[in-house]
Formats: C-alpha cells, sequence, structure tokens
C-alpha cells in the first residue's frame, strides 16, 4: 500500500509539473520585449504625423505615424518583427524612401511594442487585427479601397498574410522572411524565449497548444501564411536570407509555393534574418517598389 501511494503521488506530481512548465511555454511565448523608440521621419527631413488608431478588435490603442504621399498615390503600411518597433531594422529610412518615391507610409508599433498599449504576443493571430485596425484608419482618412499595400517583416509578415486573407480590400503583400506555420516554430522558439531546450519543448507542445488557446484565446494552428496567401487572388513578393538563423528559410519558399501563380521569390544570400534592406537596399526598393506598382499602379 505505502509503494502504491508513492506511485500516485509521483503521477499526481509529474502531470502537476506538465500542466505547469506546459503552462509556463505558453505565457512565455506570449511576452514581447518592449523596446524604445530611436528616431524619427524628422531625422531624414521628412514631414510626418503622429497617429493613433484601435485595433479593428477594438481592444487595444495603437501608436504610429503617417506620412502622406503625393497625390493619388497608394500607401504602403509597414509591419515590424518581434521585439522591435516602426523604428527598428532601419523602417525609418525605409519609410522615407518609399515616401520620396510617392507613396504615403504609414508605420506602427504593434500591441505590446513600441508606444502602442499592452498585448499578448501571439505569432500573428491578435497581431492580425493590428494591421486590419491600421487598414480601417487609411480607409477613414479617405484611402480608397485597392491603394493599400502591405509590407511585414517575420512576425509582422506572418501578421500581414493573415489580414490580407481576411481582407479584400488590401491589393498587395509583400513579406520579407515570413514563417509557413507557427506550430513549426513552437520548438525553436521556446529554445530562444524560455529555458527550455529544444526537445523539451517538443514534449510539452500539445498542452502548451491547447492552454494557448484557453487562455490567451491564440488559434495557435490557424497562424499559417502558407494557408493565408493560398487564399489571395493576386500573386505577392516573398523575400527569404538562406543564412537566416531565426527562421528556417525553407518556410519562405513554403509560403511561395503556396502563393498565386505570378508570384515572385527573392533568395538574398548571406544576409541574417530580416536585414535584406539594410544590406542590399537599392535593389530592395526596386525590387519593392516594382512589384506595388504592378499591383497598386502609380499616377
Amino acid at each position: 500500500m505505502f509503494t502504491f501511494r508513492r506511485l500516485i503521488s509521483l503521477l499526481v506530481g509529474l502531470v502537476g509539473l506538465y500542466v505547469w512548465v506546459s503552462y509556463r511555454m505558453a505565457a512565455d511565448l506570449t511576452m514581447a520585449e518592449r523596446t524604445e523608440l530611436e528616431g524619427t521621419p524628422a531625422d531624414f527631413d521628412h514631414v510626418y504625423e503622429s497617429v493613433r488608431f484601435m485595433s479593428r478588435r477594438g481592444d487595444v490603442m495603437l501608436d504610429g505615424w503617417f506620412m502622406p504621399g503625393l497625390g493619388g498615390m497608394p500607401v504602403v503600411i509597414l509591419v515590424h518583427g518581434i521585439g522591435s518597433n516602426r523604428t527598428g531594422g532601419d523602417m525609418i529610412d525605409l519609410a522615407c524612401t518609399l515616401n520620396e518615391r510617392g507613396y504615403g507610409v504609414l508605420m506602427f508599433d504593434l500591441r505590446g511594442h513600441g508606444e502602442s498599449g499592452e498585448g499578448l504576443m501571439s505569432g500573428g493571430w491578435h497581431e492580425r487585427m493590428d494591421v486590419l485596425g491600421a487598414v480601417d484608419y487609411l480607409l477613414g482618412r479617405g484611402v480608397p479601397a485597392g491603394r493599400i499595400g502591405l509590407l511585414g517583416f517575420s512576425l509582422g509578415a506572418a501578421a500581414c498574410a493573415l489580414a490580407a486573407a481576411e481582407e479584400p480590400r488590401i491589393s498587395a503583400l509583400v513579406l520579407d522572411c515570413p514563417f509557413a506555420r507557427a506550430t513549426e516554430l513552437i520548438q525553436s522558439e521556446a529554445e530562444l524565449r524560455t529555458p527550455l531546450p529544444s526537445w523539451v519543448a517538443l514534449l510539452f507542445k500539445p498542452l502548451a497548444l491547447l492552454l494557448a488557446g484557453r487562455l490567451y484565446d491564440i488559434d495557435v494552428r490557424a497562424v499559417a501564411p502558407e494557408d493565408a496567401v493560398a487564399k489571395l487572388d493576386y500573386p505577392v513578393l516573398v523575400i527569404v536570407t538562406p543564412d537566416d538563423d531565426r527562421v528556417p528559410p525553407g518556410h519562405g519558399v513554403r509560403v511561395y509555393e503556396a502563393a498565386r501563380k505570378g508570384s515572385e521569390l527573392w533568395l538574398v544570400e548571406d544576409v541574417e534574418h530580416c536585414a535584406a534592406f539594410t544590406e542590399h537596399r537599392d535593389e530592395y526598393l526596386d525590387r519593392v517598389c516594382t512589384y506595388f506598382e504592378s499591383r497598386l499602379g502609380v499616377q
């Protein structure tokens, strides 16, 4: 009897440990590091307007900057990656250069990042509502439907892909270093963002996914950019860095292969995660602008 009781106690303890570790894994993966903004478009002698708008769901207030383009020109929404903000990764330089080419630009901080309101990181699930809130803001300013394009980086790319699949008034989509499915990145992200090694994270993944849905309203399995782009009736531009140490490059290739015929894949060698613009500025701008012109037109 004593041995049986010890066995039951051991099993209860192991189950409790499994649940607790799974919970911590799910909770830790929802936390993003908030970093301060570095600079403004004024540093590049550009006129801009500080703006605030709600996520489409109405749960988070988002902060950003808007730079009007030339009359009749389309507007591009820039969406940063995890742990970054609207100024990260030469984003201001990119925004100002697009603006110099006539495009209007809206750049903003995702929930839980920069100066925007609090919100859980969700791999793009909740963030897609932030992107859709940005679309609503532009429509409210009178930007015509069909004249809005998205350019997202990593997590921002996932959010943009999911948003585009839900909003037909988005007409152009550029994805820089996207992942194909969030479920496939959980192990590597857990290793980066928690004390758990990858093989341990695999053991706790099933319950962690369940808890993410029940506790944080995150449908992790639905965060699948390769499925999202397959729903679009227009081609996309996918930028992949084969030397990426954050998102395996095969993910971006899969997103491209799932997209509509006529989509473009740009493989940028010897470049780190989301650094294609930094390392190949002119070619990046030429490719991105050529794509936006083909989809949105210019006047």
